[in-house]
């Protein structure tokens, strides 16, 4: 190989190495080389060509040299490795002759086919750290290469008999070969896939590479294909160190938080919340920082805060007409009155206006021998068997008690009318109606007002004495007086 082959891709290089220098501070570049055994296979479906020809093919040494980008895919292990570099392939002919066996002038032929390429690499990266401390890695890399012809040429040597002499003659030189998309031609690209796997240590790359075209690089006269296939190694150094990228300073919602720091990127917000609105814990419309009660849903009014209740008594200040006296809702927040003072609040007190005891319902009592004395009285008034006519006998009692209630003009009368079972259910019930009725008339004709004078009908269902016999009928044919407090 001439020094002008040498240099050729010494100075495709240099021009390559200037474009990456000026790239973005995020492609880190390296200078690769390396050294492969290239062949040119040949498939074709020839009888015995493998036996006649193609054993006498063999691999040759070639070279590449070139430059290599990095450019992170995010994160820290994948990688996209574009390149361009100088590559030398091609294969060797080589066949000793035994003119004792064959019929041939010629004693020893060799060819070495020259094919140069300009290669654009594409590499898929991923990388293993080997250490912590240290930037060396493992990686493994694979992608496709589109390549352009630069020169196709063949150096042949040859030993021929002169005819019919026995002098030998050496011939040897180079020859271009044809570079086009006709037959007999080397096709102007060529297309295939990388693949490699090495170590980077520090700012080296030492690697193992395979490469195997897959286009038709030759386009013979017979139905054929003919592939290049290398198998190397390289040695790579990276000539720059990545420069942090410049910081992203986009700021979608406009709040002078820059996206990368701003946890709410489309909500303006102030930077002590990253980003974000002031919060709002409880959900109540007034901001943590106005709210003085962070966790408890409130009014704005109030600070955030609910409504105060003072007196504790479920009741809110808004609403509570006796802010600091305990009451109920239905009473407005104040305490039901006790008019009369006797500690039974009116609600309860069937005497409001009057005092007595809780155990009376807040009605005063009625003294035990008034309540005695009209209880015997009722027991003296007598009807007329199923009827509700008085006796004669009757008459002296309710008068008797027509001045007991003249003279207690605080009391009233509920008269209970009775009978015994003779007869159905529902005429004792309306007799005894009928009979507490004409004591309640004989009463009001003795000058007690009706309103002061209630009477119910019980018919038979509450005996005082044995049916069964004259005398509990008797005494179940019967009014009770009882006597109560007027409610003023």
């Amino acid at each position: 190989m001439n020094a002008t082959r040498i240099i050729r891709p010494v100075l495709f290089f240099i021009p390559a190495l200037l474009f990456f220098t000026y790239s973005p501070g995020q492609i880190r570049l390296a200078a690769v080389g390396g050294v492969h055994s290239s062949n040119f296979l040949e498939t074709n479906s020839i009888p015995g060509f493998d036996t006649a020809q193609g054993r006498y093919f063999s691999s040759k040494t070639g070279f590449q040299l070139g430059v290599l980008a990095e450019i992170p895919l995010g994160g820290k292990h994948f990688f996209l490795q574009p390149g361009i570099n100088y590559s030398a392939k091609g294969n060797q002919y080589q066949r000793f002759y035994d003119t004792s066996q064959v019929q041939s002038d010629t004693l020893y032929d060799q060819h070495t086919l020259n094919l140069n390429y300009v290669e654009i690499p594409l590499y898929f990266t991923y990388k293993i750290s080997l250490s912590r401390k240290k930037p060396d890695n493992f990686f493994l890399s694979a992608g496709p290469y589109f390549a352009f012809i630069y020169s196709a040429s063949q150096a042949y040597q040859n030993r021929v008999k002169l005819f019919n002499e026995n002098n030998y003659t050496y011939n040897s030189g180079t020859q271009d070969l044809d570079v086009g998309n006709a037959t007999g031609k080397y096709k102007t690209l060529d297309l295939g896939i990388n693949a490699k796997a090495g170590f980077e240590l520090g700012n080296i790359m030492l690697s193992a590479y395979f490469s195997r075209g897959l286009s038709n690089a030759y386009q013979a006269l017979y139905p054929s294909g003919f592939h290049h296939q290398l198998i190397g190694a390289s040695l790579g150094i990276w000539l720059n160190k990545t420069k942090p990228a410049p910081p992203d300073n986009t700021d979608t919602d406009h709040d002078g938080t820059p996206d990368r720091d701003d946890s709410c990127k489309t909500i303006p917000g102030l930077p002590r919340y990253h980003g974000c609105p002031i919060p709002d814990t409880d959900h109540d419309g007034v901001n943590d920082e106005e709210d003085s009660c962070k966790f408890v849903p409130g009014l704005a009014r109030y600070h955030g805060c609910p409504i105060p209740d003072t007196d504790h008594d479920g009741v809110n200040d808004e609403e509570d007409s006796c802010k600091t006296i305990p009451g109920p809702a239905s009473n407005h927040g104040c305490p039901i009155p006790d008019s009369d003072g006797d500690g039974v609040n009116d609600e309860i007190d069937k005497c409001p206006n009057q005092p007595g005891p809780p155990e009376n319902n807040g009605c005063p009592l009625i003294k035990q021998e008034l309540v005695k004395r009209v209880l015997y009285e009722s027991r003296n008034v007598q009807f007329r068997t199923n009827s509700s006519r008085l006796t004669h006998k009757s008459l002296p009692v309710l008068q008797e008690l027509a001045d007991t209630l003249r003279t207690n003009p605080d009391l009233e009368l509920t008269i209970e009318g009775h009978t015994d079972n003779t007869g159905s259910p529902e005429y004792n019930l309306q007799l005894s109606l009928h009979r507490a009725m004409e004591v309640k008339k004989t009463l009001m004709s003795l000058g007690i007002p009706g309103e002061r004078i209630s009477a119910v009908g019980l018919g038979d269902t509450q005996p005082e004495g044995n049916n069964r016999t004259r005398e509990g009928k008797s005494k179940n044919r019967r009014v009770v007086f009882r006597l109560r407090v007027k409610n003023r």
